[in-house]
């Protein structure tokens, strides 16, 4: 007779089965949160550090920039520009402008009396877009300096025709055998260059849109615009020449034949010593684009951009009165005869000792519900080369 064993197989019920589901989804759901929690953490860690870096290395420009107005120039000393038409800045080869609450506008040098003049620093109070996040005009800020890495200083520059300078090496005066000068001359030559670089170089040379600061052509400081058109090479006793375009009607209406100290009022045959390529560099914020960038645009060339998500900028400037000794500071509009400014009322540009950035904000890009991080950025850089006087205002 056969017997049926009596030994139960192992196995859970059904009760068993769903407490372990159970169990099962809570720690799978805890490690979910853990590793979502997680990624946000390093998303946020990376946004930030992504934030930092882009914006340190826009204000570390803008600062450099900054620190440099009036490097090269005559301290204290502004440029008298052309008056017939008022020369302007903002602008690029197309010709479009870029300044203004549309970014469309060209804006014109500051007048000093009734004469348009360039300065080392040039404030553009509300010369920039109002931005959704904030109900004020941003401020744009120029600065001017000389080019140092480029030697056209080696050169003579000499008015060949209307509308043309010739850059060349000097051919006087002549040493006591008749000689004339050595070329080139190791004076103007920095980093241990054996020549400067040519004025048609690919890299660093003179192209339409740069400005030529001529400290005296037959004694007269003139600022000229390059133009479209081929610079032609010729030589004379010494060495190699250059004859570069400065035609009218240039883009920032720097050459113009009207009475007024344009470059082509300036005689045929006037020569001139230690010309340098001029920069000057325009700060501002480009809504067109979303989000805003800050921008940088040198002389008449096309502007570049410098760093996206800058929300909002403006500046103040502290000035020194030479004939008073007073100190006037924190003038948002330098010059202007309101209650703000009331301080520096009569004084220019030139005045200026101490540039305040009161407030540059920039916020990172949107990542889906992960939201906006921010930075903000204040603090003042020294106008070391804008005036004789080392007094600063406390």
């Amino acid at each position: 007779m056969n017997r049926r064993s009596a030994k139960r197989e192992g196995g859970f019920s059904l009760v068993e089965l769903l407490i372990a589901m159970i169990v099962g989804t809570v720690v799978m759901a805890a490690a979910v949160q853990l590793y979502s929690q997680g990624v946000g953490a390093t998303f946020t860690v990376s946004q930030r550090a992504e934030l930092q870096q882009d914006f340190r290395a826009g204000s570390d420009m803008l600062t450099r920039d900054l620190s440099l107005a009036g490097a090269g120039l005559q301290a204290g000393v502004p440029i008298t520009l052309p008056s017939a038409i008022t020369p302007r800045y903002g602008c690029d080869q197309t010709p479009k402008c870029y300044l203004g609450a549309a970014n469309s506008t060209a804006v014109t040098y500051p007048l000093q009396g009734a004469t348009p003049t360039l300065y080392g620093l040039i404030p553009g109070f509300q010369a920039g877009p109002t931005l959704t996040s904030n109900p004020n005009a941003t401020d744009a800020v120029t600065v001017v300096y000389t080019d140092t890495t480029f030697n056209l200083n080696c050169y003579t520059a000499t008015v060949t025709a209307a509308g043309s300078v010739t850059f060349g090496p000097a051919t006087t005066p002549l040493d006591k055998n008749g000689n004339p000068p050595v070329w080139p001359p190791t004076s103007c030559l920095v980093n241990g260059m054996a020549a400067p670089e040519t004025v048609n170089d690919a890299n660093v040379g003179l192209t339409p849109g740069d400005l030529v600061y001529f400290p005296s052509l037959n004694g007269t400081t003139i600022v000229g615009e390059v133009t479209a058109g081929a610079i032609t090479v010729g030589a004379n006793a010494v060495g190699t020449t250059y004859t570069v375009p400065f035609a009218n009607n240039d883009s920032l209406n720097m050459n113009q034949t009207p009475a007024g100290k344009g470059l082509n009022t300036v005689a045929v045959g006037a020569t001139g010593t230690l010309p340098s390529r001029l920069l000057v560099i325009t700060y501002y914020i480009d809504n067109t684009v979303s989000p805003p960038r800050l921008m940088r645009q040198i002389s008449g060339h096309t502007p570049m951009p410098v760093v996206d998500g800058i929300v909002y900028m403006k500046f103040s400037y502290d000035l020194f009165n030479d004939a008073t000794g007073a100190p006037a500071a924190n003038q948002p509009n330098p010059g202007a005869n309101d209650a703000a400014d009331a301080a520096s009322a009569g004084l220019f540009p030139s005045q200026i000792t101490k540039i305040n950035i009161l407030h540059m904000a920039m916020d990172s890009t949107l990542h889906g519900t992960k939201g906006y991080q921010g930075l903000d950025l204040e603090t003042s850089v020294s106008a070391r080369n804008l005036t004789f006087v080392n007094t600063f205002p406390n």
